[in-house]
């Protein structure tokens, strides 16, 4: 009977509450648009963000302490769920990013006459996901909370039903995330053979001393297959391929969420496995991922350089491929913690960065959608004049593009940029911080040129943009989207205006 009840293991739900509350929520949507009429549907919009306010709330007590469950009962220092520090701050990100999502898309669902019940429980259920990966502590928790982060994006990408586009998208999406998960999982079972164990901190015990030179090889193998699975999540180039079309095909939301969600999810799985499983294999790892950032930085600046402003859907494109730039510039903290002395300090700036980018990357999607009501084709050239016809959201979008692009009034773009900057160089990674000041000075043209276009003087008006429509734009049924661009703006201002914040917040006991 002893035996049997050493077993049995404790569960702190407090610990767990940010997730389980998300997925809670997720099933009580889905019940209750079984019973909801349908003229009262978008009550389920507003039980869904409030159920993502709660959960990002559940994460108050957890700021103070280092709380762990799902421990071993052999050795209670082994567990594979930990509310420390760089959990919770990655988990605001999630929930916020989430939260934000939401408001963008109770407009878009009406819009695109999507199905809002499956809609925010897909949306809901990625979220439970995504919160899940950055308090995992062992491979097993880690693949599935990616894969249940994972798979309801790809119906979400697809769920606008009848559109080519759409259709498309998910499916390369799809097969693309199902190609990379294969290798990660044969990756996972390398480490699992030559170490005997799945929880990260035996995993890095194990690695440091395999006494078997053939072992040493499998593992070294699987270290590389592992991290497939996640540079595929942060869009890292070679994985990049299925970013522009599914961001083109999806709802506009939804590709919001995967350009700042998604990514979450795959740095915060990628730093626990580098960081916490592999510090053994830094010399794996470390000249690995600096190879990834300057090839992604470099692909996706490049390509938002040539995109053209009359293609249609050139406006989604460009921030499609800028938000691959972007994942360059976080990828430079990682590398740099794998030559540093100490790690933490490289990953809090890699946190800073995600941190302002998804905060102004929501907005420019947000004004991406707001402008797309009248403008299906969202092209570049849409945005012309657009200062004359809606002149707050022209100034929302022009702050938002100068601080990804690192330009005052964009404080917070410039220091987060710098912060990054300062990691690769401490690191001794002075080519990869060339690498990356040309890729800024790069980035700086296209950024600069749609700021531009949004004070020009439309020479017409803008396709679909008569009274009627502005009056639309106007009214009520937008108020969610703008009160999302609002509070983007808010953040971004107010943390130009105190920088330090961010670094601070995502600093201190970091791993």
């Amino acid at each position: 009977m002893s035996s049997v009840t050493s077993l049995v293991q404790s569960v702190d739900w407090l610990a767990v509450a940010p997730p389980t509350i998300t997925a809670v929520v997720a099933l009580a949507v889905l019940v209750a648009d079984l019973f909801v009429p349908e003229h009262r549907k978008p009550l389920l919009g507003w039980c869904a963000t409030g159920g993502l306010a709660l959960a990002a709330l559940s994460l108050l007590p957890l700021v103070a302490g280092d709380r762990r469950t799902f421990c071993l009962t052999s050795d209670p220092g082994v567990c594979s769920y930990a509310a420390d520090h760089f959990a919770v701050v990655i988990q605001f990100l999630v929930l916020a990013g989430a939260l934000l999502t939401a408001l963008l898309s109770v407009t878009a669902i009406e819009d695109h006459r999507l199905p809002a019940g499956e809609f925010w429980f897909l949306l809901l259920s990625s979220a439970a996901g995504a919160a899940l990966l950055p308090a995992s502590r062992d491979l097993a928790t880690l693949v599935i909370a990616l894969e249940v982060a994972s798979l309801p994006a790809f119906a979400l990408v697809g769920l606008k039903r009848g559109n080519r586009l759409s259709s498309e998208a998910a499916l390369k999406f799809f097969l693309s995330s199902v190609a990379a998960t294969a290798v990660m999982l044969l990756g996972v079972s390398f480490v699992y053979a030559a170490t005997g164990s799945l929880h990260l901190s035996r995993v890095a015990g194990a690695l440091t001393h395999l006494p078997d030179p053939q072992l040493a090889t499998l593992a070294s193998a699987g270290v590389a297959l592992t991290l497939v699975g996640f540079a595929f999540k942060t869009a890292a180039v070679p994985f990049h391929f299925w970013v522009p079309d599914t961001y083109v095909g999806a709802p506009l939301p939804v590709a919001a969420y995967l350009s700042v969600v998604g990514k979450a999810v795959g740095f915060s799985g990628l730093i626990l496995v580098a960081v916490q499983g592999f510090p053994s294999y830094a010399n794996v790892w470390g000249p690995a991922v600096a190879v990834l950032a300057a090839l992604t930085m470099t692909v996706g600046n490049v390509a938002a350089l040539r995109q053209a402003p009359d293609r249609a859907h050139s406006a989604v494109r460009l921030l499609a491929w800028s938000s691959v730039g972007q994942a360059g510039y976080l990828l430079v903290p990682i590398a740099a913690a794998g030559y540093a002395d100490d790690a933490a300090h490289a990953i809090g700036s890699t946190v800073a960065y995600a941190l302002m980018y998804a905060a102004v990357n929501l907005g420019a999607f947000g004004v991406a959608a707001l402008v797309a009501r009248t403008s299906p084709a969202n092209r570049i050239s849409d945005y012309r004049g657009l200062y004359a016809r809606r002149p707050l959201a022209a100034l929302a979008l022009g702050f938002f593009l100068l601080c990804l692009a690192g330009l005052p009034p964009g404080i917070i773009g410039l220091f987060a940029k710098v912060t990054v900057f300062s990691a690769a160089v401490d690191a001794g990674l002075a080519w990869l911080a060339v690498v990356m000041a040309v890729n800024v000075v790069i980035a700086l043209y296209y950024y600069l040129q749609w700021t531009a276009v949004l004070f020009r003087t439309a020479e017409e008006p803008a396709e679909g943009e008569t009274g009627a429509g502005a009056a639309a734009v106007a009214g009520t049924r937008t108020a969610p989207l703008t009160a999302a661009i609002a509070l983007a703006a808010v953040l971004g201002i107010v943390l130009s205006g105190a920088p330090q914040l961010v670094l601070r917040f995502a600093s201190g006991a970091l791993l």
